[in-house]
Order: structure tokens, then sequence, then C-alpha cells
């Protein structure tokens, strides 16, 4: 008789997650904007009582040239538990690393040794488009139902992006997630509520107009993501959709709350065409719709035009360009990356209607 144990490292609650040891190593993306060596994941010494702590102790390069690593994320975790569709059994040992620009999917052991991960299996970007239709994995997360890979576009990158799924264990492609897409046709993140059972998507564009930079065309005419997606999480099938305006360009990365019988999360806007500030969203429950709220305004900064370049003269300022955000465990911080201006800002957000700014100047 074999008696399957769950993996230690799931946890049932936030809560018992936060109260669990620290994490002993990190996982780090490092590429070659060059694009003449190949990219790799670095693994970086976390444990303060370590002789080695902060240090980078380990390293495994990809075994192909410009792939881009963005984003990547666990086989599993602590979602698999989910009564609707468990999979205890499932272990939390691989990482599942995407590359943005080649669209290859490498998977890597973090055991038995974690400081020296090995590539065990690599999905070819031809495989990936013939079994899902998409291309351009950017972003992975382990869900119940398997592993959920947000793809930017299709094999040709003039059309839409969208989910795509793969099997926690053989690592193959199952196909493309949506059903019923209603008017959703820009991707770029996704993530849920499932205690709501709701998946939300948010929205950047197709490759064609990004890979090589923003298209300020495209910027200034309003063509890239400006809306939130919410679907029915188990029928798969667009449900609403939530336009923040055509001022407010990029809405990039989806921080639900950890507390599943909260539905609320947060998003960001990179760019206001208006006057270059970023802007934080939080997305809630109206009754039996979802809503959405403004709740922090970030400025751009004023600055010499002399140092600035042709397309920011005239505004005198260098944007904020918020491309990253986080919640704490506890849903009480808001972690704010300005990439334009390089610096990182915090607010707490246990009013998640009424943010208040913690501390900033991360530089």
């Amino acid at each position: 008789m074999t008696t399957w144990t769950p993996d230690p490292t799931f946890y049932p609650s936030p809560r018992m997650a936060m109260k669990a040891p620290p994490e002993k190593h990190a996982y780090v993306a490092a590429f070659d904007p060059a694009r003449r060596k190949p990219d790799t994941i670095a693994v970086v010494d976390v444990d303060p009582g370590s002789s080695t702590y902060s240090r980078v102790v380990g390293s495994v390069e990809m075994s192909s040239v410009g792939d881009e690593l963005h984003h990547f994320g666990w086989n599993a975790c602590s979602s698999c538990l989910c009564p609707n569709a468990p999979h205890p059994h499932v272990e939390r040992r691989y990482l599942v690393v995407p590359g943005l620009r080649s669209s290859r999917i490498y998977i890597i052991d973090t055991k038995p040794d974690p400081r020296n991960p090995k590539i065990v299996k690599v999905l070819e970007p031809k495989e990936i488009a013939e079994k899902t239709g998409y291309t351009r994995p950017h972003t992975t997360h382990c869900g119940p139902g398997g592993i959920y890979v947000s793809a930017l576009g299709n094999p040709d990158g003039k059309a839409p992006g969208g989910i795509f799924l793969m099997d926690h264990e053989s690592f193959e492609p199952l196909g493309r997630w949506e059903v019923d897409r209603g008017p959703q046709r820009l991707g770029y993140d996704g993530w849920w509520h499932l205690g709501y059972d709701t998946m939300v998507t948010s929205e950047w564009g197709t490759p064609d107009t990004f890979e090589n930079g923003l298209v300020p065309e495209v910027l200034l005419g309003s063509g890239y993501g400006h809306r939130l997606h919410f679907w029915d999480f188990t029928r798969r099938t667009h449900m609403q959709e939530i336009d923040l305006g055509a001022e407010y360009q990029l809405i990039f990365e989806l921080r639900p709350a950890h507390d599943p019988t909260k539905a609320y999360g947060f998003v960001n806007s990179v760019i206001s065409l208006k006057d270059l500030s970023s802007s934080i969203w939080m997305w809630h429950r109206d009754g039996d719709k979802w809503a959405v709220k403004r709740i922090i305004d970030i400025p751009a900064e004023p600055a010499d035009p002399d140092l600035l370049p042709p397309v920011l003269k005239g505004f005198k300022a260098v944007p904020p360009l918020v491309t990253d955000i986080n919640l704490s465990m506890d849903d009480r911080f808001l972690y704010v990356a300005c990439w334009g201006t390089g610096d990182m800002q915090q607010y707490d957000v246990s009013d998640p209607f009424e943010p208040k700014r913690a501390m900033r100047d991360f530089r």
C-alpha cells in the first residue's frame, strides 16, 4: 500500500506559510542583453548563518543563446492542495524557466544539490507552438490544474497571446487554457482567486510591437494594453472586461491578496500618456461584478532636458516606469519597483482602498 504525503513546503494557508522556515537559496535569472552568450540561472545563498551568505554559490547555463529569461517559477506549490483539484503527491522540485524571446522553456531540477541545479528537459519553440498555439512564454504559475504559462503572442508574433497549461510532472504542454476568450485580445500576466473561482489577466501587446523596443506610434496611439479581464476559472470562459482608460498604457503585474477569503488585488499601469506618471490600481468585488479603483499615482521626476532622450525632452521629466510590484505574504505591504527612476517604494495597504506611503527610496 502506497501512502502519499504532501510536500512539506506546501501550506494550507498563507498564515502557516509565514511561520515556515525561511528559504536557504534563491534562484535569480541573469541574461546577456547582447545575446552573445547563454543566459543563466544563478544560485544565491540567503541563509544568514552561512559563511557564503549573500554570495552566488552556483549557476546553470542555458543550452542556447538569446533566450531572454524573465519570470520563472516552480512546477508545484501550495495551490496543489486546492480541494477541487488536488495534487498532493506533487513535489516542489523543478524550476520552469521560459525564454521570452526564444519561446523555449527549460525544466531545471534543484535536487539533490540545490546549489548545483541541472537542466533535465528543454521544450523547443516548435513543440510549444504546435500544442498550444502560443509563443513568447513570459510568466509561470504553479496551480491546481497544472502549470499555467502566460504567453504574449501566436507563432508569428502578430496575434493575441493567452495562457497555456503544462503537466506538473511530465512538463508536456497540454494546450490552450481559454475555452471562450470573449473580447480578450492582448496578454501579459495571469493569476487567480481560487476561493472565488476567478482568473484575472492583464495586457501588454503583441510581440511585433515590443520585441525590438516599444514602438512610439503604438504607445502614443494608445495601442498597448489598458484592460483587465476576469474569467470563470473552472469553465475557462471570459466573464468581464474592465478598461482602465486608453491613457493608462501597459497593464502589467497582478498581485491578488494572499488571504483566500479576500477578493481584491493590485495591478500597475507602467505609464500615463498624459503626464508620464505610473499608477497602481486595485480590483475588488462590487456586488456580483468586479470593479477597479486607482489608488496610487507616482509622478514623473523633473530632469534637465539636455540629459534626456529626444522623446522625453519636451516633458522635462523622467517617468517612474513602474514595471513590477509585490505584495507581502500578510497582505500588509505593497512594494513598487520604479524602473525609470531607480527606486523602490513601499505602501501600507492594510486598507487596500486607502494605501499609505510607508517608505521610499531604496536606491
